[in-house]
């Protein structure tokens, strides 16, 4: 299925970004800018292309959020590896990456419940915030010399701390309104 090659795609680009830009070099860095956004992209059209052919699969639903945390969440690491994001920016970095490893482990303990935890519209545009901020901040990295890029991209960085903290408190909040409900169903 195509949407699933889309994903796909999305994880086997990550090594090719990061090669690019620890190559360094204008060309470099607009390479893996450029297989970022391309990488990006392919979030939407997965979800567009499935629900247009009707090639909706559980697959698709379990791989999807995987390859959007991946992509995120290793670039993230190679952008404050690399000073890019420095200082106190660097706890913005570890709050998404902590609520990913949070969130991921609550879909995986409600799984075993049987409880599909659903993604929210906010989630979406949360994680295209986070993919915006990190674009600016990979292309700061062409030009180092115009540092308003850089302080736009950490400024939509700190955007999308505030809506990983919401929607990860809304997931915690849905998941132990299931966990109650399962514990008082065993009563």
């Amino acid at each position: 299925m195509f949407p699933n090659f889309l994903t796909l795609m999305r994880i086997f680009a990550i090594p090719f970004i990061i090669a690019c830009f620890y190559t360094g070099g204008f060309v470099s860095h607009l390479i893996a800018t450029i297989l970022f956004i391309i990488a990006c992209l392919t979030d939407f059209l997965d979800g567009y292309f499935a629900r247009q052919w009707h090639q909706v699969s559980a697959f698709g639903r379990f791989l999807d959020p995987i390859a959007d945390k991946l992509l995120v969440s290793t670039i993230l690491l190679m952008l404050s590896g690399t000073g890019i994001i420095t200082g106190i920016h660097l706890v913005a970095a570890v709050i998404i990456l902590a609520r990913e490893i949070i969130v991921s482990g609550l879909r995986q303990f409600m799984a075993e419940m049987q409880v599909r935890i659903p993604v929210t519209k906010f989630a979406k545009w949360k994680t295209m915030t986070q993919m915006l901020s990190i674009s600016c901040l990979l292309v700061s990295a062409m030009f180092q010399d115009v540092p308003s890029i850089r302080q736009v991209g950490l400024f939509f960085l700190w955007i999308a701390v505030v809506m990983t903290v919401v929607t990860g408190a809304r997931y915690l909040k849905f998941g132990a309104v299931k966990i109650v409900d399962e514990i008082e169903k065993q009563k």
